[in-house]
């Protein structure tokens, strides 16, 4: 920490790009084989009927997610500008919450919609001749559906699974570690198990009154304390 050795920005830049080519397998195949699985499955008009679908679908949650992720930002700009309280309102921490989910919409996730459809229309277009040419052939088209859809739950499955690997083990909790045995803490240790008693409770056996305990037990007069050797005399 005393800034003496630079940084492995390589090693950094290596695990990102290795990590996020991982995880864009399991989208990427779903891309190339959910034309295969519905073109084999199910014959050329579904498969043309889902490519509509999916073109239709995709323009509006591409028009969704840039319009939305440009409101976000823009509204944290505005506020930024002083409307609403400027800097440092509660209105500026809630556009601040807006724009980091907003900057994906608009920057990543929106435009990739479109590279999606193009890879769907493509193998489309690749497989069109053998869907019609096989069409009566049941078995080899039974065969690639199948193959093709084993192929794309397996991805997802690994995919699932990998997620649930990294997360943190519940033993630790949502706030950190566990607080730590008693007998490192003893703030915290259990004094009704040790014999002493708890706030307002009775007294043990063997423990002596305290000076205060001892006059509220003879009824309040600091004076019968405070005489004992005349008490000894009478």
């Amino acid at each position: 920490m005393c800034s003496s050795d630079l940084p492995e920005y390589g090693r950094v830049v290596d695990i990102c790009t290795k990590d996020s080519l991982r995880e864009l397998a399991t989208p990427g195949l779903l891309a190339v084989l959910a034309p295969i699985v519905i073109g084999f499955g199910f014959g050329y008009a579904p498969l043309g009927s889902f490519l509509a679908g999916a073109i239709a679908a995709g323009v509006l949650m591409a028009v969704f997610l840039a319009n939305s992720g440009g409101a976000w930002d823009n509204a944290k700009k505005l506020v930024e500008d002083g409307v609403h309280g400027g800097k440092g309102s509660l209105a500026h921490e809630a556009t601040i919450i807006g724009d980091t989910v907003g900057d994906p919409f608009k920057d990543t996730a929106g435009p990739a919609i479109n590279p999606l459809i193009k890879v769907m229309n493509l193998v489309s277009l690749l497989i069109a001749t053998s869907v019609v040419k096989y069409s009566t052939n049941h078995g080899l088209r039974a065969g690639v559906a199948i193959f093709a859809l084993a192929v794309v739950v397996g991805s997802i499955v690994i995919a699932k699974r990998r997620a649930t690997g990294i997360t943190p083990s519940g033993s630790d909790g949502a706030d950190g570690p566990a607080a730590p045995a008693s007998d490192e803490n003893p703030a915290f240790e259990d004094k009704s198990a040790s014999g002493a008693s708890p706030a307002g409770g009775a007294d043990s056996p063997g423990e002596e009154k305290p000076a205060s305990a001892a006059s509220a037990a003879s009824g309040g007069d600091p004076a019968s304390e405070a005489k004992p050797a005349e008490t000894a005399t009478a």
